[in-house]
C-alpha cells in the first residue's frame, strides 16, 4: 500500500540515479509529493504522450499544451488515489481522456504544416481511431496488450486497425516508421517538464 498523498513541495533537480529508480518507487514518492520523482515520471514518458496527443491534435504546440495540463491533471489526482493497474497505461488513458477534453474546448486552428519524417504526413491523414493505434504500436513500439489497455480496446480490435492504418498508408511498404516520427526534441521536453512542476506547486500554494 503507498502512503497517502502529501501537499506538493519542492525537491532536487532531476539526476541520473532518479532516473535508474523503478516506476513503482517512483510512484510512491510522488504520491508524496516528492518534485524529483514528478519529473522524473514526466520526462520518463512524455516522448509517449506527446505522441499520442500529436496523433489526435496534428499540431505539435497544442499536443504540447495538451501534455503539460494532462500531466498536471494527472499528478494532482496521483496524489489522491492509487493508479489503476500498470502506471504507464493509466498515465497514457488519463491523457488520452484529457486530451479529447482539451481538444474540445478550443476552437479549432488548422496548424501549419511542420513535417520532420517523410511518413508524417500519411499518418495525420489516417482516421484518428487507427492513427492512434497506429502511433503506439508502430511508432512508440509498445505491446498490442498494452495499446489496448490504453485505448480501451480489445487486442484484436488492435490488430485489425495496426492492419488497416498500414493498408492506408501506400508508402509503409517503403518508409518504416522510427524514433524520428513526431519526435519530442529536448527544449519542448524541458519546457513540459518545467510546466509541470510550476502547475503542480500552482495548485499546491
Amino acid at each position: 500500500m503507498l502512503d497517502p498523498a502529501t501537499p506538493f513541495r519542492n525537491s532536487l533537480p532531476v539526476s541520473a540515479a532518479a532516473h535508474g529508480l523503478p516506476d513503482l518507487l517512483l510512484i510512491e514518492r510522488a504520491r508524496g509529493a516528492d518534485a524529483r520523482a514528478i519529473e522524473t515520471l514526466t520526462s520518463r514518458y512524455a516522448q509517449r504522450l506527446f505522441r499520442i496527443a500529436r496523433s489526435i491534435l496534428g499540431d505539435d504546440e497544442a499536443a504540447e499544451s495538451a501534455v503539460q495540463e494532462a500531466c498536471v491533471e494527472a499528478f494532482d489526482e496521483l496524489r489522491r488515489r492509487e493508479p489503476a493497474g500498470k502506471f504507464a497505461v493509466w498515465l497514457t488513458r488519463l491523457t488520452l481522456e484529457r486530451v479529447r477534453a482539451w481538444r474540445e474546448s478550443r476552437v479549432a486552428v488548422p496548424p501549419p504544416p511542420v513535417y520532420r519524417h517523410p511518413l508524417e504526413p500519411a499518418i495525420d491523414a489516417l482516421p484518428e481511431v487507427f492513427r492512434t493505434v497506429f502511433v503506439l504500436r508502430a511508432v512508440e513500439g509498445i505491446s498490442g496488450t498494452e495499446t489496448a489497455a490504453a485505448l480501451g480496446l480489445n487486442v484484436t480490435t488492435v490488430r485489425t486497425r495496426l492492419y488497416r492504418a498500414h493498408r492506408r498508408l501506400n508508402g509503409g511498404a517503403t518508409l518504416q516508421a522510427g524514433p524520428s516520427v513526431f519526435e519530442l526534441d529536448g527544449a519542448r521536453a524541458e519546457r513540459i517538464v518545467d510546466q509541470v512542476r510550476e502547475g503542480l506547486r500552482a495548485r499546491g500554494a
